[in-house]
């Protein structure tokens, strides 16, 4: 009987936090599918400013040169997400996607047969593909237009004056710009910029609740100096 007695809250305990659960993971799931607006434009999945984050296995990486200035890149690997999507959040399996990449590629040799690579920048989405469906949601034509018009966007953003940035940081001095990303813009000012720190690309800085942010910069500090810089431009 006391046996009996002291499993029995264990159980009840289980399924409260099963249920919990469960409820939790159809919120989610809720508002993974639920229809969101962005700038006038009607979209699902997830919400614009939250991320993903990816595992990229041992993939094969072959470029080819082609003139002085330009290569040929192919790239191939299975990504894996960091931890598990919730129940009922995700696209079915099958489903496929396009996507145009433009990014920076910094690249340092560490030695005659290892480099150090760094890659930021933009995706853009030309088409997808449903599980239960063959065909494209944008024909090649429509595909090609697609890239045309994110392409002349990208050209539009580079011609735009950029914001200055210059300060010393730690007895260094560091000067270069940052670049809009237009649609991050509200009232005059952006809250993405393209950064560009003595010739090198540092990054996209993004400003988030609790402050500006710069994947792989770990030094908050040195990221805050340039947020500044660009705060104080727009002022």
């Amino acid at each position: 009987m006391p046996t009996l007695l002291k499993k029995a809250p264990v159980r009840k305990k289980k399924r409260a936090i099963s249920g919990a659960s469960n409820k939790a993971n159809e919120n989610i799931s809720a508002s993974y599918n639920k229809v969101k607006h962005f700038n006038g434009v009607q979209y699902t999945g997830m919400q614009i400013g939250r991320s993903h984050k990816w595992h990229y296995d041992e993939g094969e990486w072959t470029e080819t040169k082609i003139t002085p200035d330009l290569w040929e890149i192919s790239y191939a690997v299975t990504k894996r997400r960091v931890g598990h999507a919730p129940k009922g959040s995700g696209v079915p399996v099958g489903t496929g996607y396009n996507w145009y990449i433009l990014a920076h590629q910094v690249v340092k040799k560490l030695n005659a047969n290892d480099y150090s690579t760094m890659m930021s920048g933009l995706k853009y989405k030309l088409a997808h593909k449903r599980a239960v469906k063959e065909n494209w949601s944008a024909s090649s034509p429509a595909q090609r237009k697609h890239l045309i018009e994110f392409l002349k966007q990208m050209i539009d953003q580079l011609r735009q004056t950029p914001v200055p940035i210059a300060f010393e940081y730690k007895g260094k001095k560091w000067k270069g710009e940052g670049i809009p990303i237009p649609e991050t813009c509200q009232d005059k000012v952006c809250y993405e910029l393209d950064i560009i720190l003595n010739g090198e690309p540092v990054g996209i800085i993004h400003r988030a609740k609790s402050g500006w942010k710069i994947k792989h910069i770990e030094d908050q500090e040195f990221v805050d100096a340039i947020g500044e810089q660009i705060m104080l431009w727009y002022e």
